[in-house]
């Protein structure tokens, strides 16, 4: 940058001589400190997020956690109560969560650690009927609030599977928005630096599923939440009656996969760096109708190995092993299958998980995140995406 200063001064006293002197070089110094601030490579906040879920009712203990892969761990999960609204912190969890905090205070390097609320196995009409007044939202949000100060997390995570209409999706805006508030006047009541606010959706903008077309509210997620995590995954399970893959990247006959789910994040309107996508550390299994008809999309009659047709990745490799099955990387979908007799597996493994990730940084997205911790096998996935997206 090239500046021409054309000053012209009448300056007769020594005094008013150095006085201009000292303003030209202010002037110079301004221009240099502008032009040396563009010239630092601030990081970018797509360089950031390595996240993951720790299932405290699983029996992977938190002292086992290696954080040098992650940058942010989830205590997954706490429920509000069903009538008051408040968060309900059970004498299960009045043990867990300060082992757990206690487990990752202890580690290095550190990590930012978030309460998250709901899961797949929560009655999500809790969450419809908490959203529908602003009392009850306050409730809710006061309640959270407390717990996580009280414990020493650094953010909240909403995880509601899922809103079940249009009335559902605009409640949550109103609770998206007076939460943001809560969460800053609280901060600067206690001057402590707020809560991060974070919130797991469905893998797409629009839920086309289990019920009426509803969209996420974009405006409220852009203006109040700090990311979203898009679930990127159980989109086939053996509820259905033929093989599939359920995390993948591409499907050249549907629009269930994560590049048609993450683009339509995007062509929504929520910036890239606030999409953190979800990646499974689990497949789905069935049980075939025909051994000899093996591929994706083949006939199935119901669930495989595992507990109800899911087996985590370590498991996943030990079945390979101990049954000698024939594993496939499948191109077209970026993912894994793998079958022995009538047993059938989809799951990511390195290949598929390598070029998620590099799509992820294509993108420009926030990070990604993981379900679940105690699933990975000796945190091959884990340290895997960690050199894939690069440093911390």
């Amino acid at each position: 940058m090239y500046v021409h200063l054309a000053i012209a001064f009448s300056i007769s006293s020594r005094s008013q001589t150095m006085a201009a002197q000292k303003f030209i070089s202010l002037i110079i110094l301004a221009i240099f400190h502008t032009n040396a601030l563009k010239c630092i490579a601030f990081p970018h906040p797509s360089r950031g997020i390595k996240a993951a879920y720790w299932p405290s009712f699983d029996a992977f203990p938190a002292s086992a956690i290696d954080t040098s892969y992650f940058t942010h761990i989830y205590y997954a999960f706490l429920l509000p109560d069903p009538i008051t609204y408040k968060l309900n912190v059970t004498p299960f969890d009045q043990t867990k969560i300060p082992d757990f905090m206690g487990a990752i205070r202890l580690k290095n390097p550190p990590v930012k650690t978030l309460l998250s609320t709901g899961g797949g196995g929560n009655d999500p009409t809790v969450f419809s009927k908490m959203v529908s007044s602003r009392a009850t939202r306050q409730t809710f949000i006061d309640s959270i609030i407390e717990v996580a100060r009280k414990y020493g997390f650094d953010g909240v995570d909403l995880d509601w599977e899922f809103p079940a209409n249009a009335e559902d999706m605009s409640n949550l805006a109103l609770l998206y928005k007076q939460w943001r508030a809560a969460l800053l006047d609280e901060a600067r009541t206690f001057r402590k630096p707020p809560l991060l606010l974070t919130s797991a959706v469905y893998y797409a903008s629009k839920i086309t599923l289990f019920g009426e077309p509803r969209s996420y509210p974009v405006e409220a997620l852009r203006r109040y939440v700090d990311w979203i995590s898009p679930m990127c995954f159980d989109y086939h399970g053996s509820w259905e009656n033929f093989t599939g893959a359920h995390s993948a990247l591409r499907d050249a006959n549907s629009n269930i996969s994560t590049h048609f789910g993450i683009g339509s994040w995007i062509q929504a309107g929520v910036p890239t760096d606030k999409l953190v996508m979800g990646l499974p550390l689990y497949g789905r299994t069935w049980k075939l109708q025909e051994p000899y008809v093996n591929g994706i999309g083949a006939p199935a009659l119901g669930v495989g190995p595992g507990d109800d047709g899911v087996l985590d990745y370590h498991q996943i490799l030990d079945f390979n092993d101990e049954n000698n099955a024939t594993v496939v990387f499948d191109g077209q979908t970026v993912s894994y299958y793998s079958f022995a007799g009538d047993s059938w597996i989809g799951y990511d493994d390195i290949q598929s998980v390598r070029l998620k990730i590099q799509f992820a940084r294509s993108r420009q997205l926030g990070g990604y995140f993981f379900w679940a911790l105690g699933q990975d096998k000796n945190w091959t996935i884990s340290a895997l995406a960690s050199r894939t997206w690069g440093r911390r």
